[in-house]
């Protein structure tokens, strides 16, 4: 696909949030890119078509999270409902240190995601076909096992965060990245933080949302979170 270079709109607005790139991720960020849009016109991976709007609403959404995996030191992450691979994908390219794994529990997309990872060689990215629901319930290896949680178009907060939180370590965090009703979510929010054992600590704006930062205060109850499809039917507070 041609045309897909990094804009100039682009590079400016990652310049100004202090993002560096190393030799090689703006090559690796425009594959990714590329392969996100042709393989979108065989099956449906995203709404945005138009690779300038693509480099704005997909890498730079997804890279407003750096500042927040720096200052935490993030060793593992994990992208729930990674659907075509963002942030996933972009914070896999900028941060090859940092171990991601991609939890998609659609076939084509997880597939797409697989072949992805293999073809810009990122040795850091694990991908996980399975539901959000069933991995927060994996005690032997996912379960409170990751530094930080990220999400972006999962679902409402009061779903998201029973889908995430239980995936994180005590003291760690989730990033939500919410829209300009970030506020109303977060105020609809209180009982599933409650119940869930965490809060919010912090909102930060940025040039395509708003970071809605989660930080999980102790030991997640077992019963979250419930059976597969039950946060989205019967939200907490809901």
């Amino acid at each position: 696909m041609t045309g897909c270079a990094p804009t100039p709109e682009f590079l400016a607005a990652a310049e100004a949030l202090g993002v560096q790139f190393d030799a090689g991720d703006l090559e690796k960020l425009q594959r990714y890119l590329e392969l996100l849009l042709e393989t979108t016109a065989r099956f449906n991976l995203t709404a945005v078509t138009e690779p300038k709007q693509a480099w704005m609403r997909h890498v730079l959404d997804a890279l407003t999270l750096l500042p927040v995996l720096d200052s935490c030191e993030a060793q593992r992450i994990i992208d729930v409902g990674s659907g075509g691979g963002v942030p996933g994908v972009p914070l896999a390219i900028s941060r090859p240190r940092t171990q991601v794994m991609l939890l998609e529990a659609t076939g084509k997309k997880a597939a797409f995601l697989e072949a992805t990872a293999q073809e810009l060689a990122l040795g850091n990215v694990e991908v996980l076909r399975e539901r959000a629901e069933v991995a927060g319930q994996d005690h032997h290896r996912l379960r409170g096992a990751f530094d930080v949680v990220v999400a972006r178009a999962v679902g409402p907060l009061p779903v998201l965060i029973e889908l995430t939180v239980p995936l994180a370590r005590e003291g760690g965090l989730v990033l939500a990245i919410k829209g300009a009703k970030a506020a109303q979510e977060i105020a609809a929010s209180k009982a599933a933080l409650h119940a869930l054992h965490a809060a919010v600590i912090d909102t930060l704006p940025t040039p395509t949302g708003t970071i809605v930062v989660i930080e999980k205060l102790r030991k997640t109850p077992r019963i979250y979170p419930r059976a597969a499809g039950e946060p989205t039917r019967r939200p907490l507070g809901g």
